[in-house]
């Protein structure tokens, strides 16, 4: 019988995976639309400010947990078997819809956010126009 920490430690090396698969699972057009909505609907009940069990500490928290991670694990065997098996694939060869997805927002985000520092720059050494003639001329 395996040791809780054992349990544990496998379950937060899961979850990351099993994250990624359920990501890519779901934006792919192939998988049917019912699972999709089951997990999409989990997710909402996670992420809805009303929360009855919260009142209990510690354990008002597990209980999303427990709910996000059934609900990604049963998501994940409603899809089709090959599917499962054709994202598993692209998630360890580093090239699946996630790892792309991460890849464009990176990318997105260095762009942004060099043209926000080019911006701020043009801005910052920007000569004035209506420089007073004690000032001299800078050139």
């Amino acid at each position: 019988m395996p040791s809780v920490f054992s349990r544990a430690k496998a379950l937060l090396i899961d979850v990351p995976r099993h994250g990624k698969l359920a990501y890519c699972l779901l934006r792919d057009d192939r998988v049917p639309a019912a699972p999709k909505a089951v997990l999409l609907a989990a997710l909402g009940v996670i992420i809805s400010p009303i929360d009855f069990p919260a009142w209990i500490p510690v354990l008002g928290e597990f209980d999303m947990l427990a709910l996000g991670i059934l609900a990604v694990e049963t998501f994940i065997e409603a899809c089709p078997e090959d599917l499962r098996r054709e994202h598993q694939d692209a998630i360890k060869a580093k090239e699946s819809i996630f790892d792309r997805d991460v890849r464009d927002t990176a990318r997105a985000a260095r762009y942004s956010a060099g043209r926000m520092m080019g911006r701020i720059r043009s801005r910052v050494w920007r000569t004035d126009e209506f420089q007073s003639v004690s000032e001299g001329q800078r050139n």
